[in-house]
């Protein structure tokens, strides 16, 4: 039985995509930019994926992140600005943004009360809690278990081994991860870790199409609603 959830922060709860294409938009115009475009994204998109996958095998600090992401996306798109400037708009608007995945916030109040709810996520600690509190939703979440603050990154087992220790000694002292899932849109760290600790996994594709190796998750739901009628 199922007795702990733990969820991913963005593109889970928060919809990080399209605080992107607005932070993009606003922030060209902000600095006399060219005109955003959806082409533009699928670069920003692009990028962004691969260098936090970087991150996930600890090839990549989050320092270096932000000095490397938008002077590489300004390079391709053959924009003369300095990305450094440009990151440091992006993160300070990222903070504040709490635009919520499509019936997030009706999972996240279904899901309280029933189980002991976690936050897991590979961003900021300042950054991440801050937003779990711009959207009105810290108060959910009985833990918030954030890779900077851990010293160790999901996939990682050291992750996982952080977050038990700490439920065992505030009183879960039987539970194993087979009581637990992780929701989360992430193959690579969501579910490859949580499935590898030996935990149930629930798979958000928001919508888009999902290839073989989307099969290694336990659950798969396009859409966050669909996971009121598994838990």
């Amino acid at each position: 039985m199922i007795k702990v959830v733990f969820m991913d922060i963005d593109d889970t709860i928060f919809d990080f995509c399209a605080f992107a294409k607005k932070a993009m938009k606003d922030g060209f115009e902000k600095y006399g930019l060219p005109p955003y475009s959806n082409e533009m994204f699928s670069v920003f998109y692009r990028i962004n994926n691969s260098l936090w996958r970087s991150i996930e095998r600890e090839e990549l600090t989050f320092q270096e992140l932000n000095r490397l992401r938008w002077n590489m996306i300004f390079r391709e798109l053959d924009i003369t600005f300095d990305g450094e400037v440009f990151e440091d708009y992006f993160c300070r608007e990222l903070y504040k943004s709490v635009i919520f995945e499509p019936h997030a916030l009706e999972l996240i109040r279904y899901l309280d009360g029933k189980y002991i709810l976690c936050a897991a996520s590979n961003g900021p600690y300042d950054q991440q809690i801050d937003r779990l509190k711009a959207g009105g939703i810290d108060s959910y979440f009985l833990y918030a278990f954030i890779s900077s603050a851990i010293g160790a990154r999901k996939p990682d087992e050291a992750f996982f081994d952080y977050c038990f220790e700490r439920l065992r000694k505030d009183g879960y002292e039987d539970l194993t991860p087979e009581e637990t899932v992780i929701i989360g849109d992430s193959v690579t760290s969501d579910i490859a870790g949580g499935r590898n600790y030996g935990m149930s996994t629930c798979l958000y594709t928001r919508g888009q199409r999902c290839g073989p190796e989307c099969d290694e998750a336990d659950f798969i739901v396009a859409d966050l609603a669909d996971i009121m009628k598994i838990l």
